[in-house]
C-alpha cells in the first residue's frame, strides 16, 4: 500500500486531502503545528513545527512516506502583506526542511509542493503554464522563490519533486480571511438575525477563478500518481467570475435587507483585476475535469454557516 504524509494536515485543504487519498486506497499520516478532528482517521498524527529540522526529519525517517504532500503555507496574499518575513520563513524556509529531510534520509519519496496563480504576471487573458512569472506581491513571490529551490533540487539531487499552480478554491472550513467565507458569513449572520443589517466589502471590481476543494485535491492525487515531474500544471475551474456577480448571488440567498458598504482597509495594496486559469494542459495530460460549479459551493457555505 502507498503512503502519503500531508503536511498542514489541520488546515483548510488537509482534511479534504487526507479524504481524497483514503478513498483510494492509501495510509495517511498526518502532521501541523496542532491536532484536529482528521486525525482520528489518520494511520498516525504528528504534532510538529516544520521550521525544526531535526523533528522534520526524524518524523520523515520513522513514516518512509511514498509520497508526500506540503499543504503549510502562509496562504493569504493580504495576510502576506502584514507578515512579508513569516510568509518567506514558512514558505520556503519551512518547505526547504522537507526537502532537506528526504534528502538527508536518502529516500525516494515523491514530494508535492503547492504554488500559485499569484506568481504570473498579470494578463487580462487565461494563464497557462508558459505565461511568464513576475509575482507582484509576498506571497507569490515566496511561492516563485520555493519553485526555484525545488528545481535546484531535482536538479543537483535527482529527486521525484511535483509542483503546481493553484488557483482560488474555496469550500466549507475555509476561513472567513478569504473572501467568498467572509461574505457568506456576514449575510448568515443577517439572514439568521431576521433583521436587516451591514455587510462590509473590498474591491468589487476583479474577476477570479474559483474552484471547489474537493476538486483541487483530486487534482493534487492525480498528479502525484503520474511518473511526470517535469510538468508544473495549473489548477483551476478553467473560468472567470466577477466578485460583483458572486456577492449579488449570496444576498440573493436571504430574505433580509443587506446594504453593502465598501470598507478601504480590505482593500489590497496591489491588486490584478483579472486571474483566471487556462486548464488545458491537465485535462490534456491527466485527464482531470472540474465537477463543482462555484454557485454551489458558495451555497454551500452559505448553508453551513446558518447551521452554525
Amino acid at each position: 500500500m502507498d503512503s502519503v504524509l500531508v503536511f498542514g494536515a489541520a488546515g483548510f485543504v488537509g482534511p479534504y486531502l487526507i479524504k481524497e487519498f483514503l478513498n483510494h486506497d492509501y495510509e495517511v499520516f498526518g502532521c501541523d503545528m496542532r491536532h484536529n478532528s482528521i486525525s482520528q482517521i489518520c494511520s498516525d498524527y504528528y504534532v510538529c513545527d516544520m521550521m525544526d529540522l531535526d523533528l522534520v526529519k526524524s518524523m520523515i525517517n520513522k513514516v518512509q512516506p511514498s509520497c508526500i504532500v506540503n499543504l503549510a503555507a502562509i496562504s493569504s496574499v493580504g495576510m502576506s502583506w502584514k507578515i512579508p518575513q513569516k510568509t518567506m520563513e514558512v514558505n520556503v524556509c519551512g518547505a526547504l526542511n522537507i526537502l532537506e529531510a528526504v534528502r538527508i534520509c536518502e529516500l525516494d519519496t515523491k514530494i508535492l509542493f503547492i504554488g500559485s496563480s499569484e506568481e504570473y504576471e498579470p494578463s487580462k487573458e487565461a494563464i497557462s503554464e508558459k505565461n511568464r512569472l513576475s509575482a507582484n506581491n509576498p506571497y507569490g513571490i515566496s511561492k516563485m522563490t520555493l519553485e526555484k529551490f525545488t528545481d535546484v533540487y531535482k536538479q543537483r539531487y535527482g529527486m521525484k519533486i511535483y509542483h503546481v499552480r493553484a488557483f482560488n478554491h474555496t469550500g466549507v472550513g475555509q476561513s472567513d480571511n478569504f473572501v467568498i467565507p467572509s461574505w457568506c458569513k456576514q449575510v448568515a449572520k443577517i439572514h439568521m438575525s431576521g433583521q436587516a443589517g451591514i455587510m462590509r466589502v473590498g474591491n468589487l471590481d476583479i474577476y477570479r477563478d474559483f474552484s471547489n476543494v474537493r476538486d483541487v485535491v483530486r487534482a493534487y492525487r492525480m498528479i502525484l500518481e503520474s511518473d511526470d515531474f517535469d510538468t508544473i500544471y495549473n489548477v483551476g475551474n478553467g473560468e472567470k467570475v466577477a466578485l460583483r456577480d458572486i456577492l449579488s448571488y449570496i444576498i440573493s440567498l436571504t430574505d433580509q435587507s443587506v446594504k453593502v458598504e465598501t470598507d478601504p482597509k480590505l482593500f489590497r495594496p496591489v491588486e490584478n483585476d483579472v486571474i483566471y486559469c487556462d486548464n488545458s494542459l491537465i485535462k490534456e495530460k491527466l485527464g482531470w475535469e472540474p465537477e463543482f460549479n462555484i454557485f454551489d459551493t458558495v451555497k454551500d457555505i452559505f448553508d453551513y454557516y446558518t447551521r452554525r
